[in-house]
């Protein structure tokens, strides 16, 4: 049985995404069915409450739109007020007011999400544009703007702290065996995958001219009469893929130079136009750490939106591949390390009483972000055998297809593998 993945299972997709228009989100404003999503240089708006028996739950902090069109004005008038005082500002700098380009909030700059039970969600970017790179930097530095805006916005409850919070930081602060919570967080990865793509698609890659939301933000089209480019939402898939030694029953890991010490993961690449999937998960082990495989299994599939900043959303295909060469060669533009690991040494890797102590810190860092409060440096995980000591290895936590892949293959062993996926 496969897992479920974090960032998948968006339960509010629905079929009549691409018939809706600007007047849908009109018509449903005024039902009262409308429900807006804000997101601040992609981090999602969230409300956190401390249960009573202990703990703390996040949800998503949807507005309606009234709302959000007071908060915008509050928040412009807060950073142009913050530039105003700064006193180390040259005079050019001065004249810099942060465009929102909102004036009146109008339903053209909402991006529909989906619908569940007669409402209906969108997203909306609050972020200050266009970027000025000295000034935002500035900005960025002084937190005093931001909190005033994040209490421009609705409660769900007095018990209620909201705040604008890192994707990252909720998925590592998600328990995975909460559908409701990991229900709210695959929508807030396709709300942030959807206005970061949006970011990045303003204008056309053909004639350069400026591009307008169509179809309530499902797509992109230029604006000059003789191009009318329609562009659409970009997707980037990567390959990930356990590389299998059957007779000796062990597996390839890898470290990459920006990993934490002693963690290891899964081999991993994009794939080349004009290759299929098969072809990248040979290629990549090849190109990475010199093996052949041949029979290729595939597992499962995940949504990956928080990658890097210029990919507004890649998916990770995972997949087996069981090795018919087993030197290592590793390429160090690559890898760091690449080597065999036996299953006992991977199980040892897969100790869940750390992965949910993370897990229980991440949460009270996201608690901690909503009600204001500054945020304790933290390290990754540490994870640690039985008798307190450090083990010598640890793998992506449960929130990543790369654990899903070791653990299954570390449960069931290669033979058990076909009646898992």
């Amino acid at each position: 049985m496969i897992a479920h993945h974090a960032f998948a299972g968006n339960p509010i997709i629905s079929d009549k995404r691409g018939n809706l228009s600007i007047a849908d989100l009109s018509e449903a404003e005024s039902a009262g069915s409308l429900r807006v999503l804000p997101l601040l240089e992609g981090k999602p708006l969230i409300s956190s409450v401390v249960l009573p028996q202990g703990g703390q739950i996040w949800r998503l902090a949807w507005q309606n739109f009234g709302v959000c069109h007071n908060a915008l004005l509050s928040s412009q008038q807060a950073v142009n007020t913050f530039l105003a005082e700064q006193q180390n500002l040259d005079e050019e700098e001065k004249r810099i007011s942060i465009d929102f380009s909102h004036g009146i909030l109008s339903h053209d700059r909402l991006v529909y999400l989906g619908d569940r039970d007669g409402v209906t969600f969108c997203a909306l970017d609050v972020s200050p544009y266009p970027i000025f790179s000295g000034t935002a930097d500035k900005i960025a530095q002084d937190a005093k703007w931001l909190q005033g805006l994040s209490k421009a916005w609705e409660l769900p409850s007095s018990d209620a702290r909201v705040g604008f919070v890192d994707l990252r930081l909720l998925m590592t602060g998600t328990d995975w065996s909460d559908k409701p919570t990991l229900e709210e967080l695959s929508i807030a990865g396709h709300a942030r995958a959807m206005l970061d793509w949006h970011t990045q698609s303003r204008f056309c890659g053909r004639c350069g001219n400026t591009t307008v939301l169509k179809e309530a933000g499902r797509r992109r089209q230029c604006v000059n009469e003789l191009c009318k480019k329609k562009l659409y939402p970009r997707l980037d898939p990567v390959v990930i893929m356990l590389v299998i030694d059957k007779e000796r029953d062990r597996v390839v890991l890898g470290r990459q130079s920006r990993f934490v010490p002693r963690m290891w993961s899964c081999l991993a690449g994009f794939i080349e136009p004009g290759e299929s999937l098969e072809e990248a998960v040979r290629r990549e082990t090849r190109e990475e750490v010199g093996i052949e495989v041949g029979e290729i299994l595939y597992h499962s599939s995940q949504p990956w939106p928080v990658g890097p900043s210029s990919m507004s959303c890649q998916l990770m295909v995972g997949f087996f591949a069981f090795a018919t060469t087993f030197d290592i060669r590793v390429d160090k533009k690559e890898l760091e390390e690449a080597k065999w690991h036996h299953r006992e040494q991977v199980k040892k890797a897969l100790v869940f009483n750390e992965y949910k102590n993370q897990q229980q810190a991440s949460a009270l860092k996201v608690h901690q972000a909503c009600s204001g409060e500054e945020r304790r440096r933290g390290s990754s995980i540490e994870a640690r055998v039985d008798a307190g000591e450090l083990a010598p290895m640890f793998v992506p936590g449960p929130y990543a297809i790369a654990h899903h892949l070791i653990s299954t293959w570390a449960t069931n062993g290669p033979e058990g593998l076909l009646s898992k996926v």
